[in-house]
């Protein structure tokens, strides 16, 4: 009996890489640097780490989580340099011009570049909910008190102290 031929697969054909519906842009201080990734990010968070606080000059720093293969630089690569934190793993990118940091990267994360919130002018698809390193709050930090305008500096407000509730003074003993 003659040996029957098998039947051609077809070949498979690359899968066709499909374009985000939006792009997402962030930009440093001097607009040197410019990012692009696609929309949303996977997550936002604040994190209150000391070298993220130190790295950023601020209280805590807010980021976008993005994979690391969606994320371009569209405008001033030559312009980013980096800082290896040979401790922690950690690579941290900024812009050589102005400054702005504009890339971490977690050692234990290789498949992550994480973009402070703050470069984004618009909305990012995600609400950072999540805080890292919590317990590194400091107690300098605002954290939503309520605030009202400082009279006589138009722009700058104020945090407003609760005064305690005045109570009636009650007379144990009478004069």
């Amino acid at each position: 009996m003659p040996a029957r031929a098998k039947p051609e697969k077809p070949s498979k054909t690359p899968k066709a890489r499909t374009k985000a519906a939006e792009v997402l842009s962030a930009a440093c201080l001097c607009g040197g640097v410019e990012i692009e990734t696609d929309a949303p990010v996977f997550w936002a968070w604040h994190d209150h780490s000391t070298s993220s606080r130190r790295a950023h000059g601020a209280a805590y720093a807010t980021y976008a989580g993005c994979w690391k293969s969606k994320v371009r630089v569209t405008k001033g690569g030559a312009l980013v340099a980096e800082f290896h934190d040979e401790a922690r793993g950690h690579v941290r990118r900024f812009c050589s011009r102005c400054g702005t940091p504009v890339m971490f990267m977690r050692g234990s994360s290789p498949k992550w570049i994480n973009i402070p919130r703050a470069l984004f002018a618009g909305r990012t698809g995600r609400e950072a909910k999540y805080h890292v390193a919590i317990e590194e709050l400091q107690d300098w930090a605002y954290i939503g008190q309520a605030v009202g305008p400082l009279k006589g500096y138009p722009g700058v407000m104020v945090e407003k102290t609760r005064k305690p509730a005045r109570t009636k003074r009650v007379m144990l003993f009478e004069a």
